[in-house]
């Protein structure tokens, strides 16, 4: 029962279907398949590692504490970034490119990144790890434990907003919509009320601050350029998509496709889009294959919330769904699940939905004893 279930098949049939790409007639480059294979499918099979190592609710609850460890430490030092500066080396990495530099200094004011490769990343383990203190609240803990993760919450969501990365910006409240849905009673819903007025609110007063600014920016996305952009982009990419079922080949875009084949039509296309990517990449067989792959995962949480007696996994069910359903929200303006360490974050949250299961299961089959 802990590998025979639907998400493990879609795993399985996800790779698959990446592995037989090496035979994609249109595809310009098979070295560009293989550097991209590393971080697309294989990096799936550790959720097989997880669901055959994590067997018991102790390692579950260490594994939730050392990921709000390490994102907490994230926040600390991304807010030594913002009120004491870059460190030696990272001005001279910043400085190395001007690309870069364009890409994380703007309107005056530096984006934040912490100790991972760029703000996007930073950015989204911020607003998961948020969703994932949020949601914990919500469980059967002691009023002091409580009290630590609403400030941590607090910490990772400013940390977040320093990153200047719009496409995070709406994660946490698109989570918190569905923390209502599969959560309804009462006090979930002047929670909900209260933290609606609360966003709402930084949505529209007025400010001069650039990081408030960007974050009202990402719920105004027809006055902004950069989304009007990805916006064409995608819609001149359409017709490619239409008439190549399975795409143009694994890594035919991107630093691959510019290094492999420089000449082909996709190198120079920025796909912007972890979907847009699949869909041009894998064709739009392989979107429908990754989109079933998505929604077998969040059906598995859902319906096995719900079934669920124990109120600690259900707590730690309910906030792995959220961070599944957020992370496939920001893989539209951003490549969410490619890039390290969300992509095993998302694979980990897809194992423990299955692992909290089964270890219910078991302590209701003892309790019956």
């Amino acid at each position: 029962p802990w590998l025979a279930n639907p998400v493990s098949f879609m795993i399985l049939a996800w790779i698959a279907y990446n592995l037989l790409q090496v035979l994609n007639p249109v595809a310009v480059s098979k070295m560009a398949w293989l550097y991209t294979i590393r971080s697309v499918a294989f990096v799936m099979l550790t959720y097989f590692v997880f669901v055959y190592q994590l067997r018991s609710v102790s390692v579950v609850r260490l594994i939730l504490k050392l990921w709000l460890v390490l994102s907490f430490l994230a926040a600390v030092y991304a807010m030594k970034q913002e009120f004491f500066g870059f460190s030696d080396s990272e001005l001279q990495w910043v400085n190395s490119d001007p690309a870069l530099m364009d890409l994380l200094f703007i309107d005056g004011h530096w984006r934040k990144f912490s100790f991972f490769s760029d703000p996007v990343v930073f950015s989204y383990n911020m607003a998961i790890s948020a969703t994932l203190c949020i949601c914990l609240i919500s469980g059967p803990l002691k009023a002091w434990k409580k009290w630590v993760l609403a400030l941590l919450a607090a910490l990772l969501l400013f940390a977040m907003l320093l990153s200047g990365t719009r496409g995070a910006f709406v994660l946490v409240p698109a989570a918190l919509v569905m923390f209502a849905v599969m959560k309804y009673n009462k006090r979930v819903l002047l929670f909900s009320v209260f933290a609606g007025v609360i966003i709402a609110g930084l949505i529209l007063v007025p400010t001069s601050n650039p990081a408030l600014y960007r974050f009202q920016s990402a719920f105004k996305p027809s006055e902004d350029a950069s989304f009007l952009v990805r916006k064409y982009n995608q819609k001149r990419i359409q017709p490619y998509i239409h008439s190549h079922p399975f795409g143009g080949g694994l890594g035919a875009t991107g630093a691959w496709g510019q290094r492999f084949a420089p000449d082909s039509y996709l190198a120079s296309f920025p796909p912007d889009s972890g979907y847009v990517r699949v869909a041009v990449e894998l064709g739009w067989v392989g979107l429908l294959v990754f989109c079933t792959l998505l929604f077998t995962i969040l059906r598995a949480g859902i319906r096995n919330y719900f079934r669920m007696r124990d109120p600690e996994l259900k707590t730690y069910m309910l906030a792995l769904v959220l961070i599944i359903f957020a992370l496939g929200i920001g893989n539209y303006p951003q490549e969410a699940l490619v890039q390290f360490p969300n992509n095993i974050y998302f694979y980990l949250a897809a194992a423990l939905i299955t692992v909290l299961y089964q270890l219910d299961v078991q302590q209701n089959k003892t309790a019956a004893i």
